[in-house]
């Protein structure tokens, strides 16, 4: 494995159309300075804003992986950073002139030949690899994938159908060699029933033989001939090295996947990146919380332990399923609480907000913060036993959608309480971005 950093020696551009617009693209990646990694930047956009290529600014893995910050967003990023991760990049930035870079024939093979034709520095500083510690797992539905510890990254994958139509095995050990020979020119792919789905979402606009494979019952419609005999597995191989890549950091380890997806492969990333802060997070000295008048202004413990359950939550607010939005209370901290949400599939809005799409009611996070406010108050002494009404909310903004799988954090600051009326400014985020905002008003009465 290479030591030290490595960036692109120049500039390379290309044009193409875009996958779900069908709009023509133009890109350019560029080379960038040590420790900035990969980069996605909108030069449509005023300011030209940029979206790192982190695990945390994951916004959507329906069919491919999208990136957001704030309301910048870029699609279809997974064949990009595949070519970074194969071929040993750790620095660029990816100039496009619209929110998603353009398809080429669906596989990285354009992109391939663009970081040919740039060549490759290497940088002074040295590299950072992430090493598998302990094995990790998880499943999604049908989808399992594990990782466990290996000197290089190696990938087997099972690939198939719910029919069980063209069941593909792969294994290979990444490297620049191993990706650019036996897996950047895997062709994206989708089956025949999916397509009258993808176009009734805008999702294809652009696609067609020229840039994927189509599987209809036995037979494979293709513009060419398959470049690969295991041309749909390696694909998903391609993918996991993209969506694994948002770890940011070299990754060694033996990954096992079975009917992979973006939403799975993300997970894994997850998964992987939480593992790796442990040694962090357990290196840290422990250092016990101040000593104040109040014991209920006292911060988590270091062991990140909840300072309220989801049972002394209850004890303190009169809500109940389904209308309770507070899981855990962190920490409370003088006029100051942070709280947690866990938002899962089973939530029943989510059976008609939407069906296939579904999004967090703005009005459920607004009523998280006037909870989390509430709690605040209520366990102060000479408020037990009341309740705390919500009765108004001012420069309420909703900034980004809030999905099945996020943890929201809710943090409100009590800014004015006089007799019984109480004013707050509450923050919703998820993963450090902010979903929401508002200021909140309630009064105390007498339950």
């Amino acid at each position: 494995m290479v030591l030290h950093q490595q960036t692109l020696k120049k500039s390379v551009s290309f044009s193409g159309i875009g996958l779900h617009s069908g709009n023509r693209v133009n890109m350019t990646f560029l080379p960038s300075t040590p420790n900035t990694g990969i980069r996605f930047r909108r030069v449509d956009l005023d300011g030209h804003p940029e979206v790192e290529a982190r695990i945390e600014n994951v916004f959507e893995t329906n069919r491919s992986t999208t990136l957001a910050k704030g309301n910048v967003k870029v699609h279809t990023v997974e064949h990009i950073l595949s070519t970074f991760a194969g071929l040993g990049v750790d620095n660029a930035i990816v100039e496009i002139d619209a929110n998603e870079p353009p398809i080429a024939d669906g596989s990285s093979r354009q992109y391939l030949r663009m970081v040919q034709s740039a060549g490759i520095v290497t940088q002074a500083e040295k590299r950072d690899p992430l090493t598998i510690s302990s094995p990790i797992e998880i499943k999604q539905g049908e989808t399992m994938m594990s990782i466990f510890p290996h000197p290089t990254l190696k990938i087997s994958c099972t690939s198939t159908d719910r029919q069980g139509r063209f069941t593909q095995f792969f294994s290979v050990e990444i490297n620049p060699e191993t990706w650019s020979v036996e897996l950047s020119e895997a062709r994206t792919f989708c089956f025949f029933e999916e397509i009258e789905f993808l176009i009734k979402n805008g999702l294809i606009k652009g696609g067609s033989l020229e840039n994927a494979v189509i599987i209809r019952d036995d037979a494979v419609l293709t513009n060419e001939p398959l470049r690969y005999s295991e041309e749909f597995v390696r694909h998903k191989i391609l993918d996991i090295v993209g969506d694994l890549a948002l770890l940011s950091r070299p990754l060694t380890g033996h990954v096992i996947a079975i009917k992979p997806s973006h939403g799975a492969n993300c997970e894994l990333a997850r998964q992987i990146h939480a593992q790796s802060r442990k040694p962090l997070l357990a290196s840290q000295p422990f250092i016990p919380p101040p000593a104040v008048a109040d014991p209920h202004e006292a911060i988590t413990p270091a062991t990140g332990a909840p300072l309220m359950d989801i049972m002394e939550v209850m004890k303190i607010l009169p809500h109940r399923y389904p209308f309770l939005m507070v899981d855990r209370v962190m920490k409370i901290e003088g006029s100051k609480i942070t709280a947690l949400k866990n938002v899962t599939i089973n939530e029943g809005y989510f059976q008609g907000h939407f069906p296939n799409h579904p999004i967090m009611p703005g009005v459920l996070q607004l009523e998280a913060i006037a909870q989390v406010a509430g709690i605040l108050m209520l366990k102060k002494l000479e408020n037990m036993g009341k309740i705390a009404y919500f009765m108004s909310a001012e420069s309420v903004k909703w900034r980004t959608p809030v999905r099945p799988g996020d943890t929201l954090i809710i943090d409100v600051d009590l800014v004015k309480m006089r007799g019984k009326l109480g004013k707050a400014k509450g923050v919703c985020s998820v993963n450090g971005t902010v979903t929401s905002e508002a200021e909140v008003t309630f009064v105390l009465l007498d339950a």
